[in-house]
């Protein structure tokens, strides 16, 4: 049997016997001619079968003109036949004779989805959906950008972490925590790894980071939410200020970026109509309250009992930032202690204000990141202050009695950043399988 050869290596691959595995995209049956669009996971190639004819030109009926016009579209097959590079053939100035297929897989002939269905039923048949060359590349892209951020990481001598998701108690905000049973008692799922990315720091570690999973309890129904998403975690020792968690945030984004651009450039051009910017850095740094003031001479007040900037002001501020700076990030700073968590690190000449900030990206905020607290008498305090128990937080507390440097890192969301790299508005799309307040299957 003739090896498999994959579509987009056939323009290289020289006339001949070839075999090729797919499915079925769309069939022309012509009384003369059939023409069969096959797909793979790599591209599409055009598959033709003159029809046999007697002498007088009638078409004789033939095992393979009726195999062919039987197929549906989605049919998973192999197909054999002769290469023939013909530069008359738009789909890539290939075409294959065909000698014979074999069917691995029927479709059923009515498919449940159309190139017009909403979000959410496309959502109800993804692994249909994901067959569209568009939703194909966005998981390409998916798998360029971690695999740049991960050499950025590697090369710069970073740990690689997995932390568990089984949790004893909060690591952020109980409010919004999946509870479930654990044996004879309660467990719960992580919604972030950040107590166990700053175990590393005392550990000795150094520099860390991990790309997994976490969950958020958020009964939320935006375009940006979801209960179950890919956090993408860093975390590093010897830190000065949130500053050095922010230049190594834009540099990680940077290579990512250039990595995409580069593989991916001209497919993201023709399937988004997008170009992918690869951000210049330093990106732009606003105090949040200075923020606040330039929204508001736009037109936009935040909300006055709000310290934390609303989505209409991160697009206020994005769209400033655009305007001044022609940048599509910009970094958010100096976050009020009532909204940030207890161990981040307050200023030390205003403990109203935190060492922290929010990363906006095209808009909407896709990263927090800190210079975390790590003197534990401070720590207590700030716990206290929060309303917690510090002696449920014993366990993190006790990362800091034997010694730890100052440390930083951030969070980010995987498939927000995809979403708004492509100009997306919706995370269903760069998200594989996505998991919300409603949906669990499939």
């Amino acid at each position: 049997m003739t090896e498999r050869t994959l579509i987009k290596n056939l323009a290289a691959a020289t006339d001949g016997p070839v075999s090729v595995s797919g499915w079925v995209d769309t069939v022309r049956d012509q009384k003369k001619v059939q023409f069969v669009v096959l797909r793979d996971e790599s591209g599409a190639v055009q598959l033709v079968n003159p029809r046999p004819s007697d002498d007088e030109g009638n078409v004789i009926p033939s095992e393979l003109s009726d195999a062919i016009s039987g197929l549906a579209q989605g049919t998973f097959l192999t197909a054999t036949g002769e290469l023939k590079h013909d530069e008359r053939v738009k789909l890539g100035g290939v075409e294959i004779k065909l000698d014979g297929l074999v069917v691995a897989g029927a479709a059923n002939p009515e498919t449940p989805i159309a190139d017009d269905t909403g979000v959410d039923k496309r959502m109800d048949w993804r692994f249909l959906d994901l067959r569209q060359p568009k939703n194909n590349l966005i998981f390409r892209i998916q798998t360029t950008l971690e695999h740049a951020w991960r050499t950025y990481w590697v090369e710069n001598d970073f740990v690689e972490l997995h932390t568990p998701k089984l949790m004893a108690s909060a690591s952020e905000s109980k409010a919004e925590l999946f509870e479930v049973d654990y044996f004879e008692g309660k467990a719960y799922l992580s919604q972030s790894p950040q107590f166990f990315k700053q175990m590393a720091q005392p550990a000795g570690f150094g520099k860390i980071f991990e790309v997994g999973p976490a969950f958020r309890a958020d009964p939320s129904f935006t375009s940006r939410h979801a209960t179950e998403f890919t956090s993408v975690d860093s975390e590093i020792s010897w830190i000065d200020s949130h500053e050095d968690v922010m230049k190594l945030h834009e540099e990680l984004l940077v290579a990512g970026f250039q990595a995409v651009k580069d593989k991916h450039g001209a497919e993201i051009e023709a399937a988004f109509g997008i170009e992918v910017v690869v951000p210049t850095t330093p990106f732009p740094r606003i105090p949040l309250a200075e923020a606040k003031r330039i929204v508001a001479e736009r037109g936009y007040e935040v909300p006055r009992h709000d310290d934390d900037m609303d989505p209409e002001g991160e697009r206020q501020i994005a769209a400033y930032v655009k305007e001044t700076f022609g940048h599509e990030f910009v970094f958010l700073t100096d976050y009020a202690s009532s909204i940030r968590p207890f161990y981040h690190m307050r200023h030390e000449d205003d403990p109203s204000l935190t060492n922290s900030y929010d990363l906006i990206f095209n808009g909407v905020e896709i990263s927090t990141g800190a210079q975390r607290e790590h003197r534990v008498d401070v720590l207590v305090e700030q716990a206290k202050d929060k309303g917690l128990d510090p002696e449920e937080l014993d366990f993190y507390l006790d990362f800091f009695r034997y010694g730890v440097p100052p440390h930083g890192g951030f969070g980010m969301g995987l498939s927000r950043v995809l979403m708004l790299m492509l100009h997306l508005t919706n995370i269903r799309e760069t998200t594989y399988l996505f998991r919300g307040p409603t949906r669990l299957l499939p």
